[in-house]
């Protein structure tokens, strides 16, 4: 149980953490947003990420070994990193319509993926 609220909330984290960082790229279309300073974007992404810290700091106290959960300190960064570039496709798919997904993307999520076996194997 403890491994799916650990990976529930990276992947809430993470949601957050990608608005926080490129949503200000999309949401300079508002002709509001878009009359902004940096420093007011910079802020904005700061409150974004705000809630990216309140999902993702439980997540790694939850998950890791030296506090009863199921994870070690690697395995924990290594399915954020995951978790990161799959909430970050979906994200840059869906949000900016222009981004393509190719073959050289696919390869290199696949060596993640073998990185997530080889960091877990025993």
């Amino acid at each position: 149980m403890k491994s799916l609220l650990t990976i529930g909330l990276l992947v809430l984290s993470n949601a957050f953490m990608t608005l926080a960082w490129y949503g200000h790229l999309k949401f300079a279309e508002w002709k509001w947003f878009s009359k902004l300073g940096l420093v007011s974007v910079v802020l904005i992404s700061w409150g974004i990420a705000l809630f990216e810290y309140s999902f993702q700091v439980p997540a790694n106290k939850i998950g890791f070994k030296g506090n009863g959960g199921p994870f070690s300190l690697i395995e924990l960064k290594v399915i954020q990193e995951v978790i990161t570039l799959v909430v970050f496709t979906a994200f840059a798919l869906v949000v900016f319509k222009t981004e393509t997904f190719r073959w050289n993307h696919a390869v290199g999520f696949g060596f993640l993926v073998l990185a997530v076996y080889f960091i877990f194997k025993k």
